[in-house]
């Protein structure tokens, strides 16, 4: 296949970019370089044949047309966003824009594309979303394909209205999509204001490793290569207009991974104190959601997908990464608001 990635040079993106090269499918990679974005993420893949760069933003429409005569995909795996919920706080324009306008332009320029090609039956739209849209749980339950949404921050919302834009241009004009909604993901190359960098960094640095509230917020943790290759079977073998909820089977309370990835750091970078002892308890974020949790049995039963990555061994890996590859965090760290601690303007 040919594959258009919007969003190729973030976290999740860069892994489906590379996983899909190593596939064997030609890619072209369009990204606006945005603040979390950073190209080194696909240097192991940008000298493979077929596969491409474009520099764009997707609320240009303009240069989104232009981009699908150019290289004619087979499918659009729609990663763009963004994904901050603390940055989403404090300044929600940016998510407004990028995440409904941006989502709405991909969804017409796809669409104008598929169209002037005589609607090819093998063509995709698969739009990437988050378990966030389903807003809260209890301490029972798990998110489904059917439950309701109730999304509860600007970055939520965003991408619920997103998701909503979807199914409505599938039912309105017939466009072939698939979605798919994830939980946390977490992993080699994940930009360095999101909480598994933020611990690994703060503790390497000898800075307090700051936990919202009581840390009892619980989240399921999804391996992003793990990730990656679900999302791959999805766009190839996905059943058109349906979701699939993709999750890790790995939930876990904040503080209990964070205690987790200070004793990795113990064996695996000792000091005189336990990193532990770094931790500090903070201010909580304002509507923060008590626990996500994904029922993934959709996508195990009928494409036979089921995560490889126990969350012990994918922090093990994730660790050893970041001490690792300190050329690749270092510099990222001078980058706007991070470090810096956010979402708090509420």
């Amino acid at each position: 296949m040919k594959i258009l990635v919007t969003g190729g040079a973030g976290f999740i993106g860069s892994a489906v970019v590379r996983q899909a090269v190593r596939d064997g499918h030609q890619v072209v990679n369009l990204d606006a370089l945005t603040y979390a974005a950073c190209l080194e993420n696909v240097a192991p893949v940008s000298n493979a044949p077929g596969y491409v760069f474009e520099q764009a933003d997707i609320r240009d429409r303009a240069a989104l047309d232009r981009i699908f005569a150019a290289h004619r995909p087979d499918a659009v795996m729609h990663l763009a966003a963004e994904s901050h919920v603390d940055r989403s706080i404090d300044g929600p324009s940016d998510f407004i824009e990028t995440n409904i306008t941006g989502t709405f332009n991909m969804l017409e320029a796809a669409r104008s594309y598929w169209q002037a090609q005589g609607r090819p039956a093998g063509f995709r739209f698969h739009h990437i979303s988050t378990d966030e849209v389903f807003g809260s749980l209890g301490a029972e339950g798990q998110f489904t394909e059917t439950t309701p949404y109730d999304p509860r921050s600007p970055y939520s919302a965003s991408k619920a209205a997103s998701d909503h834009l979807v199914r409505a241009w599938a039912e309105t004009y017939g466009l072939p999509v698939v979605l798919t909604n994830c939980s946390n993901n977490y992993g080699p190359f994940h930009f360095p204001e999101k909480l598994i960098p933020v611990v690994i960094l703060n503790a390497l640095a000898g800075k307090p490793i700051p936990v919202y509230g009581q840390g009892e917020n619980v989240r399921d943790w999804l391996y992003v290569e793990d990730h990656a290759d679900a999302l791959l079977l999805v766009v190839q073998k996905g059943v058109v207009g349906r979701s699939y909820n993709i999750g890790g089977e790995n939930e876990r309370r904040n503080i209990d991974l964070v205690r987790t990835i200070c004793a990795i750091l113990d064996r695996k970078r000792p000091k005189a104190a336990p990193y532990a002892d770094q931790i500090t308890f903070v201010t909580d974020r304002p509507g923060h959601d008590a626990r996500y949790a994904i029922d993934p049995s959709r996508i195990r039963e009928e494409l036979g997908w089921r995560p490889s990555v126990t969350v012990e061994e994918g922090l093990e890996r994730t660790v050893q990464w970041y001490l690792d590859n300190e050329d690749w965090w270092r510099p990222l760290q001078a980058r706007a608001g991070v470090g810096q601690r956010l979402g708090v303007k509420a």
